[in-house]
């Protein structure tokens, strides 16, 4: 899910939907995928191969875009932004996932505007009404209650499943507070430019961590090919569908992709994963959505306080 600051405006019409619904699925999809890398890779590996073969893969686009002397002009926060956005919350994910139902992750994961408000509050002094405010609270509300009753995973319930919700709200966190840091010292980056120097930042966050932790038996081909899809598609891919939604469809919009997200990754982890869906997961994820509406001010069409991220 990145943070990276975008100009754009909506042009109109609904030619975007399609690549909306798309983005969502990829995205919902991440969690899944996650999984099964860092099943037998490892927390660490699976991260620093996820950044490493995204960086690969958007360089080329980067170069032919022509937008490496703006890279090369804000190469710091570009790099800073992608240990902030990507190397320490794609790590987290990568541990969370093994300790959580993918679908209770994903729900926690749509928590990201939420903080966001909050950080940009804090950091940025943006205004927070009282609607903004009971929305905060009826968020966190909702991730209090989801942390009363966690649901068991495939594999059964995790004697790390607090710690596990701990780092995945550090993780949504980390989103937040690189959406101010983006807005604070990245405006007007060009968009691939922040993806791909913020790839090439967190690979070399991962670099060390990646080799150290390696696993000691080489991971068979499923585990490679899941690697291959979250760099290539949950990351790659998706960093363009995104940039290219914000210019089309709005960042008010754009924002709304983390709502939908977690609906496939749950079908996903039910499907794949035999994971269970209670009607308490499902309440308190659309408590916390309710919530993370108001505060970002989705529901009177005021511009949210921080862009998706990617997962």
């Amino acid at each position: 899910m990145s943070a990276a600051s975008t100009a754009g405006t909506a042009t109109g019409g609904r030619g975007w939907v399609a690549e909306f619904v798309v983005l969502a699925a990829i995205w919902g999809s991440s969690f899944l995928f996650t999984r099964l890398g860092a099943a037998e890779f490892g927390p660490l590996p699976t991260a620093g191969l996820r950044t490493g073969l995204a960086a690969v893969f958007l360089w080329p686009l980067l170069m032919r875009q022509g937008q490496w002397p703006a890279l090369r002009q804000h190469w710091k926060p570009i790099l800073l932004s992608g240990v902030i956005n990507s190397a320490i919350p794609f790590a987290l994910y990568a541990w969370v996932v093994t300790h959580l139902p993918t679908g209770l992750t994903s729900i926690l994961n749509a928590t990201v505007p939420l903080f966001g408000a909050l950080v940009a509050w804090a950091w940025l002094g943006d205004r927070i009404s009282r609607l903004r405010t009971l929305g905060l609270v009826l968020g966190f509300v909702g991730v209090a209650l989801l942390a009363l009753r966690v649901p068991s995973g495939a594999g059964g319930q995790s004697p790390y499943a607090i710690w596990a919700m701990a780092a995945c709200l550090l993780a949504t966190t980390c989103y937040a507070v690189a959406a101010s840091f983006a807005r604070r010292y990245l405006v007007g980056v060009p968009a691939l430019a922040n993806a791909a120097g913020s790839q090439v930042g967190a690979s070399l966050a991962l670099a060390l961590p990646t080799i150290w932790f390696w696993p000691a038996q080489m991971p068979g081909p499923r585990a490679w090919a899941a690697i291959a899809f979250i760099s290539v598609v949950c990351t790659g891919i998706a960093y363009v569908l995104y940039f290219r939604l914000i210019a089309r469809a709005g960042p008010s919009r754009a924002l709304t992709v983390t709502f939908l997200a977690p609906v496939f990754a749950v079908a996903y982890g039910a499907i794949f994963l035999q994971e269970a869906i209670t009607p308490w997961m499902l309440g308190c994820g659309l408590v916390i959505v309710c919530g993370t509406m108001l505060s970002t001010g989705l529901v009177r069409g005021r511009r949210p306080a921080a862009a998706a991220p990617l997962t």
